[in-house]
């Protein structure tokens, strides 16, 4: 489990756009009991932090956020808990989903037509 949410975490610094940042925090705790934390965070913006216990059936459970970077340059804060359930958003800021594109609209005004009208698909 650590390792994909690595794995995430590198993939998101190298699809962001690369430019120089200065590491602010980088702190890493090892319990040596299965338990451990780390948080990170750079001048540019991306930051998270995790906790993570052993979880009963042998995987780490683990909870924190991370901020993923908006098209607009802000970030989006994503709280999340993964454990012997798999992984959940607990609360997420925008991103928003991307705006529809106009002929989707005018199939919905369409089929809202059809609906007043009383056609029916089965």
């Amino acid at each position: 489990m650590k390792f994909a949410v690595l794995f995430c975490l590198a993939a998101m610094a190298f699809a962001a756009p690369q430019e120089d940042a200065q590491i602010l925090k980088d702190e890493r705790v090892d319990n040596g009991d299965g338990s451990f934390s780390y948080s990170f965070a750079a001048d540019n913006g991306i930051e998270t932090e995790v906790a993570g216990t052993p979880g009963s059936e042998g995987q780490s459970n683990m909870e924190g956020f991370y901020l993923l970077p908006l098209e607009d340059g802000g970030f989006a804060r994503v709280t999340f808990v993964a454990d012997e359930e798999g992984f959940k958003t607990l609360q997420r800021s925008p991103p928003t989903p991307h705006p529809l594109p106009e002929h989707v609209h005018e199939l919905l005004r369409i089929a809202e037509e059809q609906r007043a009208q009383g056609i029916t698909f089965e």
